[in-house]
């Protein structure tokens, strides 16, 4: 049995080809990003709950007692958890799809589900329409979502795979605030503004599509569909002529042989006892990662600054500026996750995030209460905003990047596709539930929401703590080293060691 080099680095140079590469697939983050953005803004905007949701009108003139309630619907919230259902399913069959046409023809297949939802959503008269329209989005999202981190770690060089991996959830940013800034100038045009706003997800859509076609797949998929030559020549290419092109070649032919000595099916497989450090991952850093509660807070931040005071305008530039916050967080975290680890910054968003949601429940309590009796003080509700930019900052560098990063760098070729599915359908399904259910939590939890939340972070800190091992620079087909010198997981992988 060939063995390699635990921190094997075959050398190559950070190639323009590599990096056009990287930043084309990572686009795919565009579309999520768009899509979380632009939801929140849009049930806020009149115009589309007259259309829609008329009693949801009616019952925000009523609620003139409990701002938290007045726009608890489960319809309303339908419409934005829908997407979900879809990409469930999408995530569950892209495994298998990947295996049959690649990473790069799924991301290219999302793409254009994604461009027919937005259509749809943008001409839709009954709300039939817009939950056909939210299902083809969901398809879209669920395909990308599954192959796009995958792509950009298996393409990245070892060293520099952090920083390439984020890129995705960078792109997912910049969906986020393009949507706020869409929003915030569709508000102010009557009738119609809604539309401009589903619908301009047609242009994300474009790019991922373009950008799917003007790059290959990655050497690790071609190779699994039997295709050595197209697989070499791409190696090559995004490796450069530094690079050991053959050495990294027969590691990654070796991974794909190991994986296929035993045909019983990647979800099978994944149920021994060897992978059960994967599983768990693969099941918890997603899930943690909605547990967070940003998904909520990025879907409805202004209905969130409506409920604690804003104008429609200024809940509005409020999510705008939370965006901005969350753009520039990624940035920090680009430049610094392959330098100091995935960890560190681990711990410091987590306390971060957990000192700011304690921080705006208490606030919340104190100056809103339960029933929200008396409008919050101007600058108590500043502090709000403020401490939830600082949360949303504390996310931007730790669990919004790495929750990609460690999804697409901890798995063994021969269960990467399967588990990453699998992951991202819990991880739909945490979504689909919160977003369901987050207005009527908020109605019912009142200011405790944010505490709830913050009980979460804390538990996925300690988890992360004490068993997430360090993959700063190790390469992908030297990843095992990582659990057989585990205090806690090397009990399953090696075999030497008490089960």
């Amino acid at each position: 049995m060939p063995r390699f080099s635990e921190g094997a680095d075959h050398g190559g140079s950070l190639t323009w080809s590599v990096m056009v590469t990287c930043i084309m697939a990572a686009s795919g983050g565009l579309i999520f990003g768009y899509d979380i953005g632009i939801s929140g803004g849009v049930t806020a905007m009149e115009s589309f709950l007259k259309q829609f949701f008329p009693h949801v009108l009616t019952k925000m003139a009523e609620a003139q007692q409990n701002e938290y309630c007045m726009y608890d619907d489960h319809s309303l919230t339908a419409f934005t958890s829908s997407l979900y259902i879809a990409a469930l399913a999408a995530s569950l069959a892209a495994s298998k799809v990947t295996e049959l046409i690649g990473r790069q023809k799924v991301m290219l297949l999302g793409g254009f589900l994604f461009f027919a939802g937005s259509a749809t959503n943008a001409a839709a008269s009954n709300i039939t329409m817009l939950i056909i329209g939210r299902m083809f989005l969901g398809f879209g999202v669920g395909f990308t979502n599954q192959a796009t981190p995958v792509y950009l770690a298996e393409t990245s060089p070892a060293r520099y795979r952090g920083a390439f991996t984020t890129a995705f959830q960078f792109f997912n940013g910049i969906g986020v605030l393009a949507a706020n800034l869409t929003n915030y100038f569709a508000s102010h045009i009557p009738g119609w503004g809604w539309r401009l706003s589903l619908g301009l997800a047609a242009v994300p859509a474009v790019f991922i599509v373009l950008g799917a076609l003007l790059i290959t797949d990655t050497p690790s998929s071609l190779i699994l569909r039997g295709r050595i030559d197209s697989a070499r020549a791409a190696l090559k290419q995004i490796r450069g002529a530094d690079s050991d092109v053959d050495a990294e070649m027969k590691e990654m032919m070796y991974s794909v042989e190991q994986a296929q000595i035993n045909n019983e099916g990647a979800f099978k497989r994944l149920l021994r006892r060897e992978y059960r450090p994967h599983l768990v991952m693969a099941l918890a850093i997603p899930s943690f990662m909605q547990l967070t509660g940003v998904i909520v807070i990025a879907f409805f931040a202004p209905l969130l600054f409506r409920t604690i005071g804003f104008g429609s305008d200024g809940a509005l530039i409020g999510a705008v500026l939370l965006g901005s916050v969350n753009l520039t967080s990624i940035l920090v975290s680009t430049f610094t996750v392959d330098r100091y680890g995935r960890k560190v910054l681990f711990m410091i968003g987590g306390i971060q995030m957990i000192v700011c949601q304690v921080a705006v429940s208490w606030i919340l309590g104190a100056q809103v209460g339960r029933v929200s009796d008396s409008p919050m003080a101007k600058a108590y509700g500043l502090a709000v905003l403020i401490l939830v930019c600082v949360y949303a900052a504390g996310f931007g560098w730790s669990w919004g990047p790495l929750n990609w990063i460690i999804s697409g760098e901890i798995l063994p070729v021969e269960i990467r596709s399967a588990a990453q599915g699998l992951g991202q359908a819990v991880a739909f399904v945490l979504t689909f539930i919160q977003t369901q259910l987050f207005l009527s939590m908020m109605c019912c939890m009142k200011f405790g929401v944010f505490a709830y939340y913050a009980g979460w972070v804390c538990i996925m800190t300690a988890f992360v703590a004490f068993f997430l091992p360090e993959t700063k620079g190790i390469p992908l087909e030297s990843m095992s080293s990582i659990w057989a010198t585990h205090w806690y997981w090397r009990r399953f992988v090696s075999p030497e060691l008490p089960k």
